[in-house]
C-alpha cells in the first residue's frame, strides 16, 4: 500500500513538470483481437457480454484522456465485421464463418460508441496472414479454398503471397469495402508485411519470383520483395482515397528501419530485425512520397536501452516524416510484476517517454499497446495520465494535406443561466460538416488564448452545455466556442458569452 501510494505521490510530482500539455495530441490505444488479445476477454461471451466489455473499454480509455481506438478487424483473411468477401472470424465467436447471436455487427458497434465519446476508430488490418495455424479449420467459402494458388506455407502458419498480383488485387477489395460501407476514420496496417524471418527456413515463393519477377534477379530479390510491398501500399493509399479521401491510412511499423551499420541512413541501433531487410516495408519510401498518412513506429523499448534507445529511435524517426504526421507507440505490457529490467520498475518511465517525444515538434503524439495493459498496475501510470499528462482534452493534429479548410463557425450562441446553446452551419461536403466542438473558458478579466489549453473546457459531440457551479461565490467568466471538422479543421472562436458560475 505505501508503495503504492509512493508511486502515485512520485507521478503526481513528474506530472506537473511535464512540459505544458498540447493542443493537438494523437492518444490512442491498440485493441488487439488475436494473439495479445484485449477483447473479448474470453470464448464464447454472448453479444450483450462482449458490448458490455467494449463500452468498459472505451469509457476507461476517454477517462485517461484518449482520443483515437486502434480496433484489430481483420486478423488473419477474417472479419470482425459483416463481409462478402472474407467470413466472420473464429475470434469474435469461436467458429470461423459463424456470425454472432444475436447478430450484430462489431465493427460497426465498436465506431458509433467512439465516436459517441469524440474518439476516431482507426480498423487495424494484417494484410497477408491467412491463418495462425496452417492445420485450422477454415470455413468453407474462404478465399483459401478459391484460390489455393495464392497461399503459402511457412512455418506453422498460412500467409497470401506478396509476390502474386492478385493477392494484392484482393488486399485492395477487402480494405476499400471497409472504407465504403464504414464511417471508419483510418485504415492501419502494423509491422507484419512480409512475416518476420524463421531460422534455418527461406520464404518458400521462389514459384511467384520466377512468374511475377518484372526483371528483377535472384540477386536482388530482396528489392522485388519491397516493391512488391511498395505498390500495395500506393494502390491502398489510391483506393482509400477515391473512396472517402477523409479516411486516413496509418502504418504502425518496427521501431527500426535499417542499422546504421548496414545503411548510413538508417538509426545507430543493432537490432536484430529491420523493416527494410527482414519485413521487405520501405516504411520511409512510403512517407516521403505520400501514400501514407502517418507513421507510427512501435518503440518498445525503454529510454537507455544499449541497442534500441527509445530517446534516440525517436529522434531518428522525427527527421523522416516529410510532411506527414509522425505518431510514436509505446510498451506499456513490459510493465510487469516480474521484469527484472530496472527502468521498467521505476514509475517514472512512461512519463519521461512522453515528455522526450512532447520536445520534439515533429511528434504529434503516442498510441500504447495495447488496452488490456491499462488493467494492470502501471505504477501510477493511469493516475498521471487521468490527472496531470492528459487532464485536459486534445484534439487530434489535423492533416493539412486532406484538406485544409476550417469549417463554418457556430451561427448562434445562447445561454440560460449556466447551461449554453449553439447552433452549427450544417454543410452536405463530408470534410466540412461540423463534427465536434471545443467549448473554451477563462476567468473575465484575464486574457483568451484558443492556443492555452488550460483555457480548454471540453470537446464535446453535442450543441450544448451545462456547467456544474464552480465558485461558492458566483463568478463571471467568458465563455467561447469553435467547430472542428472531421480531420480537425478548427473554425474561428465565437464572441464571449459571460456566464456566472
Amino acid at each position: 500500500m505505501k508503495q503504492g501510494l509512493f508511486s502515485i505521490i512520485l507521478l503526481l510530482f513528474i506530472g506537473t513538470h511535464l512540459f505544458a500539455q498540447p493542443k493537438h495530441e494523437f492518444r490512442a490505444v491498440w485493441v488487439a483481437t488475436v494473439v495479445n488479445i484485449d477483447w473479448p476477454s474470453a470464448k464464447g461471451l454472448s453479444t450483450a457480454e462482449q458490448k458490455a466489455e467494449v463500452i468498459k473499454i472505451l469509457d476507461k480509455h476517454k477517462s485517461l484522456g484518449m482520443n483515437a481506438i486502434i480496433l484489430q478487424v481483420r486478423p488473419a483473411a477474417d472479419a470482425f465485421y459483416k463481409s462478402e468477401l472474407e467470413p466472420w472470424s473464429r475470434y469474435i465467436t469461436g467458429t470461423q464463418g459463424q456470425a454472432p447471436s444475436p447478430y450484430y455487427d462489431p465493427l460497426e458497434f465498436w465506431i458509433n460508441e467512439c465516436h459517441k465519446r469524440g474518439m476516431e476508430l482507426h480498423a487495424w488490418l494484417n494484410p497477408y496472414r491467412v491463418a495462425q495455424k496452417f492445420d485450422e479449420p477454415l470455413s468453407t467459402n474462404h478465399i483459401a479454398f478459391k484460390h489455393p494458388e495464392w497461399i503459402l506455407k511457412y512455418g506453422s502458419k498460412l500467409y497470401f503471397d506478396p509476390g502474386v498480383p492478385e493477392t494484392r488485387e484482393f488486399v485492395g477489395k477487402v480494405v476499400k469495402d471497409i472504407v465504403a460501407r464504414y464511417d471508419i476514420d483510418a485504415i492501419h496496417f502494423d509491422d507484419y508485411f512480409y512475416p518476420y524471418p524463421l531460422p534455418n527456413e527461406a520464404f518458400p515463393d521462389t514459384a511467384s519470383f520466377r512468374k511475377y519477377n518484372r526483371g528483377f534477379t535472384e540477386d536482388n530479390i530482396g528489392d522485388w520483395r519491397r516493391d512488391n510491398v511498395d505498390q500495395c501500399i500506393k494502390m491502398l493509399n489510391e483506393n482509400i482515397k477515391a473512396t472517402k479521401p477523409w479516411v486516413k491510412f496509418g502504418i504502425s511499423p518496427f521501431g527500426v528501419w535499417r542499422n546504421q551499420e548496414d545503411d548510413p541512413r538508417g538509426s545507430a541501433t543493432k537490432a536484430g530485425a529491420t523493416n527494410y531487410d527482414h519485413l521487405y516495408a520501405n516504411i520511409i519510401k512510403w512517407q516521403e512520397n505520400g501514400w501514407i498518412d502517418y507513421c507510427l513506429p512501435q518503440l518498445y523499448w525503454r529510454i537507455g536501452h544499449p541497442l534500441v534507445d527509445f530517446t534516440l529511435l525517436a529522434n531518428w524517426w522525427k527527421k523522416h516524416t516529410y510532411g506527414r504526421a509522425m505518431y510514436i507507440g509505446h510498451g506499456p505490457y513490459r510493465i510487469t510484476p516480474n521484469t527484472k529490467i530496472k527502468e521498467w520498475t521505476e514509475p517514472d518511465q512512461l512519463p519521461k517517454q512522453i515528455r522526450v517525444l512532447r520536445s520534439i515538434p515533429e511528434i504529434g503524439g503516442s498510441a500504447y499497446f495495447s488496452s488490456k495493459s491499462f488493467n494492470n498496475n502501471l505504477l501510477g501510470f493511469q493516475d498521471s495520465l487521468r490527472l496531470n499528462i492528459y487532464n485536459k482534452p486534445a484534439i487530434i493534429p489535423a492533416m493539412l494535406w486532406l484538406d485544409n479548410t476550417p469549417p463554418q463557425a457556430v451561427s448562434t450562441f445562447k445561454k440560460s443561466g449556466r447551461k449554453i446553446k449553439w447552433k452549427s452551419i450544417e454543410t452536405e461536403n463530408e470534410m466540412d460538416k461540423p463534427w465536434q466542438f471545443v467549448v473554451y473558458i477563462n476567468e473575465v478579466g484575464t486574457t483568451f488564448d484558443a492556443e492555452n489549453t488550460a483555457q480548454i473546457h471540453t470537446i464535446t459531440k453535442l450543441q450544448e452545455l451545462k456547467f456544474e457551479k464552480m465558485n461558492k461565490k458566483k463568478r463571471k467568466y467568458e465563455v467561447r466556442v469553435s467547430v472542428l471538422d472531421r480531420l480537425s479543421n478548427e473554425s474561428t472562436v465565437s464572441q464571449a458569452m459571460i456566464v456566472k458560475l
